[in-house]
């Protein structure tokens, strides 16, 4: 996995206004390394996820990427950007442009990939999570499954090191969360980084090699996968588990 984690936070600490939504969270991630996010809502797992790329700026603290820091002004960002992808919970997809369209945008603005290499690695993405038919088509004509499938391979035609997904099934109606669960599976048998805010714990049973809980903005308990779901070590991760599980 080497020496170098793909991710390294270290007290950080977000604000807004008076509300104090991170409080010293310190993580580290290694490259390959599938971590699975968990809490309550309102425990700050998406404004963590999202300092990551700095789609939020923290105000203290450090977070490096394959062993730079970054900040949100930091000469960097752009590169640190293009290694690490993220899926929102919403898919995010430009509702004016078809599928293709919406996935050989950023490779050609970014990557400066020729129109046609753009197109052929959009569609090997397409194929690759099983929807390269409905390429011409505009996000409205595609199902919820479908659209969060496109907005995956929109994520994968930046050929990112890192994948980041803030809670991807949460907004799907519940038959449309395999299909896409089945896709994330798949990234993590081939070695991706991935960091995942999710309440599937289904899903993290599956891929995870270490699970974090959060609680009220900071990292309560992280462990391995087998200790987590057997033998949780702290009170408020005993409570949700039994909750989640439970449904």
């Amino acid at each position: 996995m080497g020496d170098v984690p793909a991710i390294a936070m270290r007290k950080v600490n977000k604000f807004y206004g008076n509300h104090h939504a991170l409080r010293d969270v310190t993580l580290s991630v290694a490259k390959g390394e599938k971590m699975v996010v968990c809490g309550p809502s309102g425990s700050g797992k998406s404004t963590m996820i999202r300092t990551i790329n700095q789609l939020e700026e923290h105000q203290s603290g450090t977070i490096e990427i394959d062993g730079e820091e970054i900040w949100a002004e930091s000469p960097n960002m752009d590169a640190v950007r293009r290694k690490v992808s993220m899926v929102f919970q919403h898919f995010n997809l430009f509702p004016h442009m078809t599928v293709l369209e919406n996935c050989t945008l950023a490779p050609i603005r970014t990557r400066k990939a020729t129109p046609s290499e753009a197109v052929d690695l959009a569609m090997a993405y397409l194929s690759r999570v099983q929807i390269a038919d409905q390429a011409h088509k505009h996000p409205a004509q595609l199902s919820g499954g479908q659209q969060q499938r496109v907005a995956i391979a929109r994520s994968l035609c930046m050929q990112p090191d890192i994948m980041l997904f803030d809670e991807p099934t949460s907004a799907l109606d519940p038959e449309m969360i395999g299909e896409v669960l089945d896709v994330m599976v798949s990234l993590a048998g081939e070695g991706m980084t991935m960091v995942c805010v999710t309440h599937e714990m289904g899903f993290a049973r599956k891929v995870a090699d270490r699970v974090v809980f959060m609680d009220a903005g900071q990292v309560v308990e992280q462990n391995d996968l087998e200790t987590f779901f057997t033998n949780p070590q702290n009170d408020r991760a005993k409570e949700f588990l039994d909750q989640v599980l439970s449904h």
